[in-house]
């Protein structure tokens, strides 16, 4: 018999094993007022396993003596098919050592009988929590090649799937790209989607330049090439980034660091369609596909003479803004468990265990998916016993940067914007931000989160829906 795999796993129900019918219906009453969800009850381990092949339950709380089938032979079931549940023993004083027993077959933890009311809730709150999220790590792990995929690209964001619909568009197109976005929200990746979506490209090359990179004087043959003698060091002749990727496609990163010379012919290339190498004469066509992309505003650098306005329009024929991490929290646990797929090598890829999740969840990701990403690979190989805990993640992710790095990053002075512009972006992402927090405080409750932040329900709609956020994301935290 196979087992139940939950159809919504967040949607979490209890089920009590317990024989006499006066402790299994105290048991039930408890749970229920208490925590508000779902509690059935069983006879013995015979009814309880088929109840857990029925219906999907987070936790089970199980009697270990029992007629028909214990509560020991039940654990030993549940593990060999592999029924994803948490299991909670209760024992008499007398059979602790029977409880360890369970926990080596693998029960989350156990009571002793009569159990203290105060301290069972505790329990079984931290067990819910502890299941939710690997349930969540689960059921995200099994949507990794699904609809929210790309060429490779990842995201549950709302943001990010409006980008994976554009690069669907645009992909049978000549047009150039513009990819705008903060350090590490993957501008190459998405570079390397198109590429890899456009026929009529992508049996050439895709070549990337960080043009940030390379020095000034050396940026020209870079992109054009260079014939020999050129200059000095020009021993032999050389072919230039555009030359390389000539049937396919050229990606330009930082291109909002090119200086003014070089925009002029960088802008004669795009019009034209052919290069010259430095020092040649002779015109050479190119068949390429543009894709450029910066994390500056190119509006303002044009506005203050550092952009010129003619190459500004034509780079921004197709315009794609890649939100940061911290505005698409609810794909951090996707990219996490997909990065630890990545990063485990030929072991089982390692779970991450709730405290480091939330702190993950928790975290301001400056440097994005980038640094996500080398959070996990760090804590890949540190990881022990196939967990991931809080002391295996970077110090910049587990400090408190959600008081003094994020704060210091939100109100960084950035002279390439106007005050009203910056300050209308601060007021924006702190708002975002707050809302966030305000939701995960009142597990995606409307309702809660407005008396939280003073707002009427509707604002908080309204707001929900202009920042584009999931809030069922936090009914699972």
């Amino acid at each position: 018999m196979t087992a139940q795999k939950p159809s919504q796993p967040f949607q979490q129900r209890i089920l009590v094993v317990e024989d006499l019918e006066d402790t299994r219906t105290t048991l039930c009453d408890l749970l229920e007022t208490a925590l508000g969800l779902q509690v059935d009850g069983a006879v013995d381990g015979s009814q309880g396993l088929e109840m857990l092949e029925a219906k999907y339950y987070s936790l089970v709380i199980t009697d270990l003596r029992m007629p028909k089938l214990g509560g020991m032979k039940m654990i030993e079931t549940i593990q060999s098919r592999k029924i994803p549940v948490t299991i909670i023993v209760t024992t008499g004083q007398g059979s602790i050592r029977d409880a360890v027993e369970a926990m080596r077959l693998g029960a989350y933890d156990f009571l002793t009988k009569p159990a203290d009311p105060e301290h069972l809730i505790r329990l079984v709150q931290r067990a819910l929590k502890e299941r939710s999220l690997r349930d969540e790590v689960e059921a995200l792990r099994a949507q990794l090649n699904e609809v929210h995929s790309f060429k490779n690209v990842l995201s549950k964001s709302p943001k990010m799937i409006e980008v994976f619909s554009l690069i669907g568009n645009v992909a049978e197109t000549t047009s150039t790209v513009l990819i705008l976005g903060e350090t590490g929200t993957g501008k190459e990746q998405i570079a390397r989607a198109i590429h890899q979506a456009s026929s009529a490209h992508r049996n050439g090359q895709l070549v990337a330049v960080n043009c940030a990179a390379v020095p000034e004087q050396l940026l020209e043959s870079e992109l054009f090439g260079h014939e020999k003698g050129s200059f000095t060091g020009a021993i032999s002749q050389r072919k230039g980034r555009f030359e390389q990727a000539h049937n396919g496609t050229l990606f330009l990163d930082e291109i909002g660091d090119i200086p003014l010379h070089m925009q002029i012919k960088l802008l004669r290339v795009i019009q034209e369609r052919r290069i010259e190498r430095v020092g040649g004469s002779e015109p050479i066509d190119i068949d390429v596909r543009l894709v450029a992309a910066t994390h500056r505003s190119l509006e303002k650098m044009v506005r203050e003479g550092r952009f010129r306005e003619d190459l500004f329009y034509r780079l921004n024929v197709i315009r794609m803004e890649l939100p940061p991490l911290r505005e698409r929290t609810e794909d951090i646990p996707l990219l996490a468990a997909h990065f630890t797929q990545k990063y485990s090598g030929a072991k089982p890829a390692p779970e991450i265990d709730p405290e480091a999740m939330k702190l993950l969840l928790d975290c301001h990701w400056p440097g994005n998916v980038r640094q996500l990403e080398n959070a996990i690979e760090r804590a890949c190989v540190t990881a022990r016993d196939g967990v991931i805990h809080p002391s295996d993640l970077p110090n910049d992710t587990t400090s408190p940067l959600n008081g003094t790095s994020s704060s210091s990053n939100l109100f960084a002075v950035n002279l390439d914007r106007t005050l009203p512009e910056q300050l209308a972006e601060i007021t924006a992402k702190y708002e975002d931000r707050y809302l966030r927090k305000a939701l995960r405080k009142s597990r995606g409750h409307v309702g809660k989160c407005a008396k939280i932040t003073g707002l009427s329900r509707r604002s908080i709609t309204e707001k929900i829906s202009h920042y584009a956020i999931d809030k069922e994301v936090f009914k699972r935290d």
